[in-house]
């Protein structure tokens, strides 16, 4: 990463400051980040109408605690690899909040950035283990969020006990570009091709790397009801 691209990697203060936008906030352990991550970033930009992503590489995440899990350095590092350091951006800012759970880090980030409007970007597999957040029920209530298919999940994703709970407050993905300008509780799940990369899958392979890829699947999701 060159100097012009470090400077924008690590402009996002501690403190927060008085910036506006539209941000996508894609947290995780990027043990090791991989195209997957890329892949979502992106789309996320273009579909969401948003202006940034940050890479929010957790310092710990407590589900996952002795899963051979990579320092700190090392997972952020593979991160960076994925970032353009304009439109996707690898942060340690979770690591400097000092925050441990993500109802925590979405509190101080919306304290700290007050004119932002973020949006929560996570797989199907996330909205599985949602009920296993720390306080999920008021995670859901601090900024709306996206949710984007992943192999093997969205069954069970979309029947499982979150997204009954959050039933109510769905939108159609046809609409997701209005997530950041909704109130929460307000989510979506969008259709599309499916990624197969597994970080467990790279580690087991002996790889550590961004660049390490697997083929997409072809197969399509399709949110019941609506075509994509």
């Amino acid at each position: 990463m060159g100097q012009h691209r470090q400077a924008h990697a690590f402009g996002i203060p501690t403190w927060g400051d008085n910036r506006r936008g539209r941000i996508g906030l894609l947290g995780g352990s990027f043990n090791p980040a991989h195209k997957w991550h890329q892949a979502i970033a992106l789309r996320a930009l273009r579909e969401l109408r948003l202006d940034q992503v940050w890479l929010m590489v957790s310092p710990g995440n407590p589900l996952k605690a002795g899963r051979d899990m990579a320092s700190f350095a090392t997972r952020l590092a593979t991160a960076r690899q994925l970032a353009d350091g304009r439109h996707v951006i690898a942060t340690d800012l979770e690591a400097r909040l000092g925050t441990r759970y993500t109802v925590d880090t979405l509190a101080r980030l919306k304290a700290r950035f007050p004119h932002v409007r973020f949006v929560w970007l996570m797989g199907a597999d996330g909205l599985v283990s949602l009920p296993r957040w720390k306080n999920w029920q008021a995670l859901v209530r601090q900024v709306p969020f996206a949710v984007f298919p992943r192999p093997g999940q969205n069954v069970r994703a979309l029947g499982g006990l979150a997204a009954q709970y959050l039933a109510r407050w769905r939108i159609p993905a046809r609409q997701a570009a209005t997530l950041a300008t909704l109130s929460p509780p307000a989510w979506a799940f969008l259709s599309g091709v499916q990624n197969s990369i597994s970080a467990t899958a790279i580690r087991q392979r002996g790889g550590f790397d961004a660049t390490t890829d697997q083929p997409a699947t072809r197969q399509r999701y399709l949110v019941s009801g609506e075509r994509s």
